[in-house]
């Protein structure tokens, strides 16, 4: 977070503007681009919300409300001037960009549109039809005019802004005039403020002690220096060393006009992105047709460039943030057009109709293809995410099919980064989660090569590469809930639609046991971190990794418990009401489970009567706390502890519970009977009878 102060010479670049000095104001833009290129401003909510921080701050540390007041507004002039300078920049450029502008100075202008859509507050120039048209033409989604768009540079509109500049400047001056009268009245208050912070920040309050000097600057020093900003973090994309990165190196790859499509796709993403209007207008304007227009045309074309990358981030964020606009899109054909893309920027070739060529000594996707093939990743899963559960038609299943057998590709296929190609595993996994279930069995219908992970005579290189992409995401420990539930939910569908998936993942997740002198939780297994996880405080993830475990035990209750634990299983069994320990229940009617027993094997057998069923491991055999007690001490000391719990029941501290016929945890109260509760009645109205 840094002060700075906003210099941006408005009136001198309107003066350019009208006088034709295109050069001039070239100049001037690129200094702007080049100050605030890695930056953003804070909105009105950040704004607040650290003006509150500060002054809890400096009132902690005694510091007089009249300077905390005037330091405040002293702010928020600052800060509004250069609000109403940015603003007005947008308007003038937007006016500007609609004339006939040389190519390169239209890219920088666009250039600065799309540094200053970043402010949410800035927007309005931005919003309206005619500036979305504008944007969107010079984009290459649409041929239509804008309707306001002037035919040369209208005078009256420039002059106008500059003599609302030059009445905000003069009351600007005032205001800094009246500042420096209150501040010599004031230089003594603050003199004995500064010896206070000195005296706060030698007691060793280091993150107070400014860079600067030996005490912490004034509350009006802080803030002299204008327009807070912060610095935008650089994504995946723009830490690779890229020929696409670099604003030099793009402008010598790019035609002017691409390089010109490029920046206003960048400004029409930005403006989506933060503007809800934007957003409703784009399908009003027709603009979501010619996006996707321009998309289905570039499907053959050549490959995918930074240009095509923008379009797709634009389509991505419209699916994302306007949800009848995906199911329009879905309706349309969505499918088959991002299908085909995703086809050929993977460059796909075919074997069988649904089985795709993998040569293992091709080379790995480009850092574009991959970018590309992400967002294409994230559109597809945008227009099919509530089609999990439905039952598709026989060409919607054709179609489906078609997109998991070029998946397959995306699971085994290598980026050039690692951190690529398990962004891309990601995304592809998020997406087979959405697909219909019965259509994921084109991951297993390629035959087995020499050196094919297989089980029962089926491949299962898809599975196996899953499961791996499971295990590096147990293993980070990052945003687990996110990054780990669709794969989990992922091959726990896939277990109970596939015995041979099912087989195949238990012999690699649950081996035969033979050491229970361990919890099963301990130790850094893949079963013991999904043990773990099924008692973690996310209620989704914990029941993601009990669903995999579970279904891996064919959905048995003695044999769940067995590689578990009845602690770590608990959770499980409450929630499908399985705490009364019925044998094999089975709760999907699709599930393929085999007839097969669970063998227990000699190193279990010889301990498996001295396992704890709570704990899942042997327990070294404790002393009897009762031993040497008399019967009365024994009796004495089971009415103490009666007495304890009921007093804990009676402070709602503690709620006993019980298991109801169906198996599920229920307070005791309400586990008894109807005729026992009316037979708790009648002794009641019995014993009142006798009182009277």
């Amino acid at each position: 977070m840094t002060c700075i102060s906003m210099d941006v010479d408005l009136e001198g670049i309107i003066q350019c503007i009208k006088q034709g000095d295109e050069n001039g104001v070239q100049i001037q833009l690129q200094e702007f681009n080049k100050e605030y290129a890695q930056c953003f401003f804070f909105d009105a909510e950040e704004r607040d919300r650290r003006k509150q921080q500060k002054l809890d701050e400096f009132r902690k540390n005694k510091v007089r409300d009249y300077i905390d007041s005037d330091s405040d507004c002293d702010e928020d002039d600052q800060e509004d001037r250069g609000l109403i300078l940015r603003q007005n920049l947008a308007m003038v450029l937007m006016r500007f960009i609609r004339t006939e502008v040389e190519c390169h100075l239209l890219r920088v202008s666009l250039r600065t549109l799309r540094i200053l859509s970043r402010d949410k507050k800035v927007l309005g120039p931005l919003v309206t039809d005619s500036a979305l048209l504008t944007l969107a033409k010079l984009a290459g989604l649409s041929t239509t005019e804008a309707s306001d768009a002037p035919s040369d540079p209208d005078s009256d509109f420039y002059d106008n802004i500059i003599a609302s500049l030059a009445e905000a400047k003069v009351l600007h001056c005032r205001s800094d005039q009246d500042e420096g009268e209150a501040n010599d009245q004031n230089k003594e208050c603050s003199d004995e403020d500064a010896k206070s912070d000195i005296s706060i920040a030698n007691s060793g309050d280091l993150e107070s002690i400014s860079g600067c000097g030996s005490h912490r600057p004034s509350f009006n020093e802080m803030h002299s220096s204008g327009i807070h900003y912060k610095v935008l973090e650089r994504g995946r994309k723009d830490r690779r060393e890229s020929k696409m990165d670099g604003e030099e190196v793009q402008e010598g790859v790019l035609s002017g006009e691409e390089a010109q499509r490029k920046e206003a796709m960048k400004v029409l993403c930005n403006v989506v992105y933060n503007s809800t209007w934007a957003q409703e207008r784009f399908s009003a304007l027709r603009l979501m047709c010619g996006l996707t227009e321009r998309l289905s045309s570039n499907v053959s074309g050549s490959a995918p460039s930074s240009v095509r990358f923008y379009e797709l981030r634009l389509m991505f964020l419209i699916t994302a943030l306007r949800r009848e606009l995906s199911t329009q899109l879905r309706q349309e054909g969505g499918v088959s057009i991002f299908t085909a893309a995703l086809e050929s920027c993977l460059e796909v070739e075919w074997k069988e109709q649904y089985e795709c060529v993998l040569n293992p000594a091709a080379p790995p996707i480009s850092l574009e293809a991959s970018q590309c093939i992400i967002e294409i990743l994230k559109i597809l899963f945008n227009i099919t995410y509530s089609t999990h559960r439905q039952e598709p038609s026989e060409d919607d299943a054709a179609l489906y099919r078609h997109l998991v057998a070029i998946l397959r590709l995306c699971l085994l296929k290598k980026c050039l980064l690692p951190d690529d190609t398990d962004e891309l595993q990601g995304h592809t996994v998020n997406l087979l989660s959405a697909l219909p279930l019965q259509c994921l069995d084109v991951l297993l219908v390629p035959p087995l090569q020499p050196n094919s992970d297989q089980c029962k005579e089926v491949n299962m290189d898809c599975v196996h590469a899953l499961m791996l992409f499971m295990e590096r995401r147990l293993e980070v420990g990052d945003k687990m809930k996110e990054k780990l539930t669709p794969v989990l939910n992922l091959l726990t569908e896939s277990c109970r639609g596939h015995r041979e998936t099912r087989h195949y993942i238990r012999k690699h997740i649950l081996p035969p046991l033979r050491d229970a002198s361990h919890k099963p939780e301990e130790g850094s297994t893949v079963k013991s971190r999904l043990i773990r996880l099924m008692t973690h405080m996310d209620t989704d993830l914990k029941h993601c990794a009990a669903d995999l475990i579970f279904v891996l035990c064919k959905e048995n209750v003695s044999r769940f418990i067995k590689y578990t634990g009845y602690g770590n299983a608990a959770g499980l069994l409450a929630t499908r009401g399985l705490l009364g320990g019925q044998g094999s229940r089975i709760f999907t009617s699709d599930a393929q489970y085999s007839s097969d027993s669970d063998s227990d094997t000699e190193e279990y057998r010889q301990v498996r009567d001295r396992i704890n069923p709570v704990t899942g491991r042997v327990e070294v055999e404790q002393p009897d706390p009762m031993e040497g007690m008399t019967e009365e001490e024994k009796e004495e000391e089971a009415k103490r502890l009666f007495m304890l719990f009921n007093k804990l029941s009676r402070e709602n501290i503690i709620q006993p519970m019980g298991v109801d016929p169906e198996g599920r945890l229920v307070p005791m109260l309400d586990s008894l009977t109807e005729e026992g509760k009316s037979g708790l009645e009648d002794d009641g109205e019995a014993e009142e009878g006798e009182k009277n």
